[in-house]
């Protein structure tokens, strides 16, 4: 279970490091990092949101089709 979990973190912490170019915190102080954190966080959720609803996995559309 222990090896799972850390698996599965190690995925997310590439994606940001490769994709999103993060290295290390901008900030000082307990406070401004969780907040550059939850921001890169929300950009992750949000671009993962953005790609199952342009592949219509989620069954919305980005754009409503008009029907003729």
């Amino acid at each position: 279970l222990r090896m799972n979990r850390s698996i599965q973190a190690e995925g997310v912490f590439g994606v940001l490091k490769q994709d999103h170019g993060f290295r290390r915190f901008l900030c000082r102080g307990k406070n401004n990092i969780r907040t550059e954190f939850l921001l890169l966080g929300l950009a992750y959720n949000i671009k993962k949101l953005f790609a199952k609803i342009s592949e219509n996995r989620l069954g919305i559309s980005l754009f409503e089709l008009k029907t003729a």
